[in-house]
């Protein structure tokens, strides 16, 4: 497959969304899996497709967030997102990648992360970031990762709900 990256323009939001949530959806089953329905619930509602959407575009709707596209003739296949999060510090951070199921394991992942990482490295970065799950879910993301040379720090995030 055939693609350039190029900056996101306005007319790429809904496409981004829409290849978003075909990415994302087996990732969300593993969560649900891992986490449970109840916990699952809370924490993306009832409809986990309604939460995504508005995380992808309060990314998108950023101003100090930068956003890149795998165009395909035409076609988002794929986006990534990256931003500056501790200036004093030189840290940034890739805060959303995603590629569309039908173009994925062809490099667009890897493409898109680096092209954000080196965009944070030129914005004078020292340390860049990412972030994922450790479910079987997000396996292929913490692969694609730690091929390009990002280090896995383990971390465990506890969830108890709260609800009588």
């Amino acid at each position: 497959m055939d693609y350039v990256i190029r900056d996101v323009t306005d007319d790429d939001v809904d496409a981004i969304v829409a290849l978003s949530l075909r990415a994302w959806e087996p990732v969300y089953q593993s969560v649900e899996q891992v986490l449970g329905g109840e916990l699952n619930s809370l924490l993306h509602g009832a409809d986990w497709k309604v939460y995504q959407e508005n995380q992808v575009r309060q990314v998108l709707r950023r101003e100090d967030m930068h956003t890149w596209v795998a165009d395909a003739d035409g076609q988002v296949v794929g986006f990534v997102s990256a931003v500056a999060v501790d200036l004093q510090r030189r840290i940034g951070e890739v805060a959303m990648v995603a590629v569309d199921p039908e173009a994925q394991q062809r490099g667009v992942g890897t493409a898109l992360t680096l092209v954000a990482t080196e965009w944070l490295r030129q914005e004078g970065m020292a340390v860049a970031f990412i972030s994922t799950g450790g479910d079987a879910g997000h396996s292929a993301a913490r692969r694609l990762y730690t091929n390009i040379g990002y280090t896995p720090f383990p971390s465990i995030q506890y969830f108890m709900s709260l609800e009588p």
